[in-house]
Order: C-alpha cells, then structure tokens, then sequence
C-alpha cells in the first residue's frame, strides 16, 4: 500500500484467496485491505499513538439510523459519558476531498450531535469543530488530543 502523510506503523496482514487482509484492532478480527482500509487503520493508529485517544472509546464502521435511514459511519469515537464525539469519515488516497464532500459528511452526522468531525484520505486531513446553535462548523488547525470528558 501506499506511503500515507501520518507517521509509519506496523500492521498484521496476510494473503488468502488471492486477497490482502489487516488486521483490525478494534473489531478484532482481519478485513480486506482496501486502498480505503488502509487509510482507516493508520488514522487508528494516529489517533491512539499520535493523539492519545483510547481504542475501548472507538467503534469502527457501526450501523446508526439518521433520519430514518440505515448508514455506516467510518469510526466513532465516544465520550467517558458514552456520548458520540467525534465522527471520522476516510477516503481512499486517489479520492480528492472537496467542500462538497466535507458539506456532505458534516450534514450526515448533524443527527449525531458530535462535536468533532474528521475527513481524510491518508494525504489530506481535515477536522472541524460543530456549532449546533449557529448551525455551522469551523476548520481546525489540527486534531485536537483526546480530553474528552
């Protein structure tokens, strides 16, 4: 796989039936290597290593209902409390990241009431901040360490 802009970690991979599988940490268990997965288990990686933020606070691609659709979300990580936080949403490395993709993400995870929300490609990072009673949101410099409460 392709070098990403975060730092190098060390995977468990393997080959069968002709397909690259990485071991996910959280769901524990293998999971096509995708150009996408790829980018969503080094983003762990950066989180836990690089952020500080707690693997048993992170639940990767869960099923949620919003507005009465089923959609998965990329990874989620909860509060001490066991509120949503922060949604972060991943991108294969090839897939550029527009307002109109940020946009997008950002509407889909108003109904979860997180604070944070990050989109990223491996190459690009993005991560923002939700005002709820302006309805808005505003870009940070950088991912915030974990402090949640």
């Amino acid at each position: 796989m392709e070098k990403l802009n975060l730092p190098d970690y060390t995977f468990r991979t393997k080959t069968e039936d002709g397909k690259r599988w990485i071991f996910d940490g959280i769901r524990k268990k293998f999971v096509v290597l995708t150009p996408e997965e790829w980018v969503r288990q080094n983003f762990i990686q950066y989180l836990k290593n690089e952020k500080k933020y707690p693997e048993n606070r992170m639940a990767v691609e869960k099923q949620i209902m919003v507005n009465g659709k089923s959609r998965r979300f990329d990874l989620l990580i909860y509060s001490k409390s066991g509120q949503a936080h922060l949604i972060a949403e991943f991108k294969a490395p090839n897939v550029k990241i527009t307002q109109d993709t940020f946009d997008q993400v950002v509407r889909y995870n108003m109904a979860l009431r997180v604070e944070q929300v990050v989109v990223s490609n491996g190459m690009q990072h993005f991560a923002c901040e939700i005002d709820y009673v302006n309805n808005s949101y505003r870009f940070l410099r950088e991912i915030p360490e974990f402090n949640i409460v």
